[in-house]
């Protein structure tokens, strides 16, 4: 099938998935020089990336993720900005404020928008979990939209735009956690995990030296909206939409495809944007990979971190140890195609 499809698309068409192909290695090339191991996370941001994503980075302090996005950005011709989320941020410090300002010799005041740091292509959101949801919720229309609406006048946001950002699972203390509806505008809720040892070791002894990576810029922001063009041009079969929406219904308990475990352990499964997320970031990983068109075994490599912010536990799962990640798994194994 795939080699059917294959010779229907033009030559130009395939020179670009190649393309992707080459870029991918080129940026991963590229981080590598500074991140050791995290392969499955490098490979979700890309997705997310390519597929006009937002990625959450979820893992206890020290893991580099702060680190993997300021290298990310480095090796891009994109402008980036970083803001540091703490409990007196407000939300006129992300998206902007109009200032008063006086003409000279005239003496005519007027008001300026003076612009946010949101307004950039790549934004790290460090510990996005230190602010209030009034001051998280100014993110939402930027990462939905694309755009940030202030004193009644709306400003539109340069493509592309990549919101990346980090949350301490242990510490909560002075945090305060993500709204359902912000979480959901995150493509990928990815957790990071301690490193084997023979990575930990390869961590300690590069850190500690005096080697310093020198770091090429591999791709422009040019290029990321065609390749963005790209993923959503890339076939898929109507049996993996199937597969991508049974998925995602089984996980609501009061839907009539929802599994016996699923109406005991869940309070609220995912809605639609999993099912859309899931496709258009299986497009993006079967090309990222070399293939042409977008299979259930892709939908399957990206369900988990798509799918563990969406699907929220009862008090019943939690008495009983059962997480949202436990819940994936079972889904996975019981939901055929």
């Amino acid at each position: 099938m795939e080699a059917a499809i294959k010779d229907q698309i033009p030559d130009e068409e395939m020179a670009r998935v190649e393309e992707m192909g080459q870029k991918k290695g080129d940026i991963i090339k590229e981080i590598k020089k500074v991140i050791v191991g995290q392969d499955r996370v490098i490979e979700e941001i890309m997705i997310a990336l390519f597929c006009r994503g937002h990625c959450l980075l979820v893992g206890v302090p020290g893991l580099a993720k702060t680190l993997l996005i300021s290298t990310l950005a480095g090796i891009m011709e994109l402008q980036f900005n970083r803001i540091q989320f703490t409990s007196d941020l407000m939300p006129s410090d992300i998206t902007g404020t109009d200032i008063l300002e006086e003409e000279m010799g005239s003496k005519r005041r007027s008001f300026r928008f003076l612009k946010g740091p949101i307004f950039t292509n790549i934004l790290l959101a460090d510990e996005i979990n230190r602010t209030p949801p009034k001051t998280q919720a100014a993110l939402l229309q930027a990462m939905q939209e694309y755009k940030v609406t202030a004193g009644g006048v709306t400003h539109f946001l340069d493509l592309p735009f990549f919101v990346l950002a980090t949350q301490n699972p242990i510490e909560q203390e002075g945090t305060y956690p993500l709204p359902e509806a912000q979480l959901d505008r995150f493509m990928f809720n990815i957790g990071m995990d301690y490193p084997p040892f023979d990575q930990e070791i390869e961590i300690v002894a590069t850190t500690t030296s005096s080697y310093q990576p020198s770091l090429n810029k591999v791709i422009h922001g040019e290029k990321i909206l065609e390749m963005q063009e790209l993923v959503r041009r890339v076939p898929v079969s109507s049996y993996v939409i199937e597969y991508a929406v049974k998925l995602v219904r089984s996980s609501r308990p009061g839907g009539p495809e929802s599994l016996p475990f699923v109406k005991d352990w869940v309070e609220w499964g995912a809605g639609p944007r999993a099912s859309q997320h899931l496709i258009l970031s299986a497009k993006a990983r079967a090309i990222m990979n070399g293939r042409y068109v977008a299979s259930v075994e892709d939908v399957k490599g990206v369900a988990t971190s798509i799918l563990r912010h969406r699907i929220i536990i009862n008090f019943k799962a939690q008495a009983e140890g059962i997480t949202s990640l436990d819940i994936i798994a079972r889904l996975l194994e019981e939901i055929k195609y």
